[in-house]
């Protein structure tokens, strides 16, 4: 791989992006009965890679001098000097132009406007000015990351539903927990660079309490697609399961000064998203079977 291309390819975070079009992928199979339509999908799924790749550019470009200060980031691309900030930009917005016109022409308005709002949402307000300005930063920022699965959704509807809401909820409140697992472990050096990640400012103590919490309320809404009728079973006794292994690893934490344990939690709740996002997807088809 030719070694520009890499670069350009890191600045689109790609394991990020794939954890985002794999929900939203999800959000439009889940919209519909049987399949949905060839086309607005794989519009809905190319315009959404090309959104958050854009937004992770831009995103990259602004936390440059940041980012070289920081162990976990130092070697990207923009913190190295490696690409000039004019041809970041200008790749960040071409995909983000690329990605409005494929969602405007293929799929529809509403999505177009609604990945652009998360896509300013996350590479300018939480990268700009939340980051930096509150430690509730990752809560309310938390909300341009959870849009997915509603854009998926809306892309092969073009309209909003209260399912498409809820799993949207469901991301949001997964969030926190998930990202101030990785905080504690990198208090350090969020403190280096003056950003207010909550073990920053509270304390890794209070962090652990405030992950506990918010675990027990990400138990709560992932019930809700079974409660709701949006899910039955098979996705109840999955995410029974999954819970039930958050709140483990959560309740490790308050007791826990193990310094990977942070790490393992952060690891685990990735893999919590996408096989819960799994099992709706399965239980969305049995009980389609079933009526």
């Amino acid at each position: 791989m030719p070694k520009t291309f890499h670069q350009y390819l890191i600045l689109c975070k790609p394991r990020v992006v794939v954890l985002i079009v794999f929900t939203a992928v999800v959000g439009m199979f889940l919209s519909v009965p049987g399949l949905p339509p060839l086309v607005p999908f794989l519009a809905g799924t190319l315009g959404v890679a090309l959104a958050a790749s854009s937004a992770a550019a831009i995103n990259h470009l602004l936390d440059r001098n940041t980012d070289a200060k920081m162990k976990r980031t130092r070697n990207r691309p923009m913190a190295k000097g490696e690409l000039s900030k004019k041809n970041v930009l200008v790749f960040a917005l071409t995909l983000g132009f690329l990605a409005m016109a494929i969602l405007v022409t293929w799929a529809n308005t509403l999505t177009a406007i609604l990945t652009f709002l998360s896509l300013i949402g996350y590479a300018i307000v939480y990268t700009v000015w939340l980051k930096r300005a509150t430690p509730q930063n990752i809560v309310i920022g938390g909300a341009a990351g959870a849009a997915p699965p509603v854009l998926g959704w809306t892309a092969i509807t073009g309209s909003l539903d209260p399912q498409a809401l809820l799993l949207f909820l469901i991301i949001f409140t997964w969030t926190p927990p998930h990202f101030w697992a990785l905080a504690i472990y990198r208090k350090d050096e969020y403190a280096l660079v003056d950003i207010p990640m909550l073990p920053v400012t509270h304390g890794s103590a209070f962090t652990r309490l405030q992950i506990l919490l918010y675990t027990i309320l990400l138990v709560i809404v992932t019930t809700l697609p079974y409660l709701t009728g949006m899910s039955g079973l098979v996705y109840l006794a999955g995410v029974t399961v999954l819970n039930a292994g958050f709140m483990w690893y959560a309740m490790r934490m308050m007791r826990s000064k193990d310094i990977l344990l942070p790490m393992h939690t952060f690891a685990f709740s990735i893999t919590y998203l996408m096989v819960l996002f799994i099992f709706l997807l399965v239980d969305h088809y049995v009980m389609t079977l079933m009526l």
